[in-house]
């Protein structure tokens, strides 16, 4: 009988864009691999191109109420019950906590991957206080807790949320250096910011669209893209009706969700992401990868995701004026100046963040 190995998250489009890797070299080994995830546009891909299992989990990812809350835990319970799995992965902050809660109640053995703090880190309240204790609790019954920077493992064992479990500290989910190669800087046309993110308030998407509208005022030749998944289940998302407001501004191109990035990266001159905080920014990885520099918040995981005056800028968080400075900064730098920075990023994935590195240290944890 294959061993089950179990990978969560709260959504099924983080795992296939994320871990299908992962997902790849667990099958590749033998492995029965199973995705608890809600079912989304990328669940049957999980299965038809992945080759792994699909159970779709009752799951909202903005949700705090008591009742369907404890009806997702439940669900996780029963599934649990039923596989046994001989390991389960854990991705994103409910999953850490809930399917983790369940693992050590049922001693199944599992590992949190600590992919950035979330909102329950970024905000505070009571109910995110109880949270990141309950937090602690699970983290403390893991067999492995894998971090994406240092700061928040910092933060982790500040607040006594380690215990005694074994750590290692990943370049966050890696990127494909083959799928992801340098590409030329556009020759002609405007120059091209793009953003790549769920259209989350917590990613600095109002504080784009705020920078963009400042440079249009200025009459700059500037094109501003915009990537990502509307609808995002988290209670800080962007309406629908916000973003076509910044399109009717004709501030912003919105151009939706997509599974391949590159095409669009390939458009865009420099990579923006004002996040609050992040594990360690796929995008801004992938967008190295391909020779181009970035602009992210002075913030732990988007820090890390450059090298500060070399490969990218940064600026502050949650203020759009220091944004909007630091785009008309790489505006101005010259074509020559633009290229050396993508090619040191480049250079710096090759050495630091090959996405080898990390499916070896999942396979490891086995």
């Amino acid at each position: 009988m294959k061993p089950i190995v179990f990978l969560t998250s709260n959504t099924s489009w983080y795992l296939y864009n994320f871990r299908a890797s992962t997902i790849r070299a667990l099958c590749e080994q033998g492995n029965r691999v199973i995705c608890l995830s809600p079912q989304d546009d990328f669940s049957q891909r999980l299965m038809d191109e992945l080759g792994a299992e699909h159970i779709a989990l009752p799951l909202d990812g903005k949700s705090t109420g008591a009742l369907q809350e404890l009806q997702s835990l439940r669900f996780i319970w029963a599934v649990m019950r039923r596989y046994r799995p001989d390991f389960v992965f854990n991705f994103t902050v409910k999953m850490n906590i809930y399917c983790g809660l369940v693992c050590a109640l049922q001693k199944i053995p599992f590992a949190n991957n600590i992919s950035g703090l979330g909102t329950a880190f970024i905000h505070d309240s009571w109910l995110f206080r109880r949270v990141r204790q309950v937090y602690g609790l699970v983290n403390r019954r893991a067999r492995k807790l894998f971090f994406q920077n240092e700061e928040d493992l910092g933060v982790f064992r500040g607040k006594a949320l380690l215990g005694d479990t074994p750590y290692t500290l990943l370049p966050g989910s890696g990127v494909d250096l083959l799928r992801f190669q340098t590409s030329p800087l556009p020759k002609s046309g405007p120059f091209t910011f793009i953003m790549i993110a769920r259209l989350l308030g917590d990613k600095g998407v109002r504080e784009y669209a705020e920078a963009c509208r400042q440079l249009n005022a200025e009459g700059l030749e500037v094109r501003c893209l915009l990537v990502g998944p509307l609808g995002v289940s988290n209670r800080t998302a962007i309406s629908e009706a916000e973003v076509h407001q910044w399109q009717a501004e004709g501030i912003v191109e919105y151009l939706g969700a997509t599974d391949d990035v590159r095409p669009l990266i390939e458009q865009a001159h420099v990579l923006v992401l004002p996040s609050y905080r992040e594990g360690m920014p796929r995008t801004v990885l992938e967008a190295a990868a391909m020779g181009r520099p970035a602009i992210v918040t002075d913030v732990p995981g988007c820090r890390h995701a450059i090298e500060p005056e070399v490969t990218g800028w940064l600026c502050d968080v949650r203020d759009a004026d220091s944004l909007a400075r630091q785009m008309r900064r790489a505006m101005g730098v010259g074509v020559e100046a633009l290229q050396k920075s993508g090619d040191a990023a480049r250079g710096r994935m090759e050495r630091e963040f090959s996405e080898e590195r990390v499916v070896q240290a999942y396979m490891e944890c086995l």
